[in-house]
């Protein structure tokens, strides 16, 4: 199990204490269990939904989305506004959207871009409280990591060196798409036609983001690997507040 404890410590902030340094080779199986990660996600969660039910609507749908953005530790919106400042600030120039990624200042861009990607999760959330539907929590935390999953799987990692090469390189390529059809089908089972909906949204999302990568960096990096995650986590929110209104 210790692939999932790194996976679990990699994307929470949970307190996850490994037994040692990972080699290369278990960092690589810990990607089979972001799914899994993004499962445990959505149980908490829904689990708080359940808590703060009869609560104001607006004060529930806070409290949810801050317990959300508070067990990834803001990681993967970090790599949202990383990659929103690049990809405006590039101008199309690769090495210099790499350039301004690694830079740990925020600009305008970020900062709006942060604004509206939680603004649209807080009131797709409210229009998911309202509807009585907290269970379907589960499939926005099991998509967006299932999505960084297949983002590795699929997708060349363009920084040497470091986690993201390791991540990549060593692994399971057969026990990827297994746990990716899995996941899939798990949130079909959960959410019914709401969730096929919303699979299909993220997935045209994915390919549409993939896209601009490829075109602009020739794969992805760990800040494009979170943006996309933010994104789906989005789109699949908004797709199932949609659906259900």
């Amino acid at each position: 199990m210790l692939p999932f404890w790194i996976a679990l410590q990699f994307l929470s902030s949970l307190p996850v204490t490994l037994p040692g340094m990972p080699s290369p080779q278990q960092n690589g199986r810990s990607l089979l269990f972001y799914p899994l990660v993004g499962l445990l996600f959505g149980v908490l969660l829904w689990g708080l939904n359940s808590l703060l039910a009869g609560s104001p609507p607006l004060l529930h749908a806070a409290l949810l989305l801050s317990a959300w953005v508070a067990l990834s530790g803001g990681l993967h919106l970090d790599g949202l506004a990383d990659s929103a400042d690049a990809w405006l600030g590039g101008f199309g120039d690769r090495e210099r959207t790499l350039t301004i990624m690694k830079d740990p200042r925020s600009g305008p861009i970020a900062v709006v871009t942060l604004v509206l990607v939680l603004l649209l999760k807080f009131c797709a959330l409210l229009a998911l409280i309202e509807a009585g539907q907290g269970a379907l929590l589960l499939l926005a935390p099991v998509t967006g990591r299932a999505a960084m999953l297949a983002l590795f799987l699929n997708t060349p990692y363009v920084r040497p060196g470091g986690l993201g090469q390791a991540l990549a390189e060593h692994l399971p390529r057969r026990g990827a798409t297994w746990v990716l059809l899995l996941s899939g089908a798990g949130c079909l089972l959960l959410g019914g036609g709401a969730a096929a909906v919303a699979l299909l949204a993220a997935a045209l999302a994915f390919f549409a983001l993939r896209r601009s990568m490829m075109r602009r960096l020739g794969g992805t990096t760990g800040d494009t690997a979170g943006a996309v995650l933010e994104l789906l986590e989005m789109v699949v929110l908004l797709t199932l507040a949609l659906k259900l209104g």
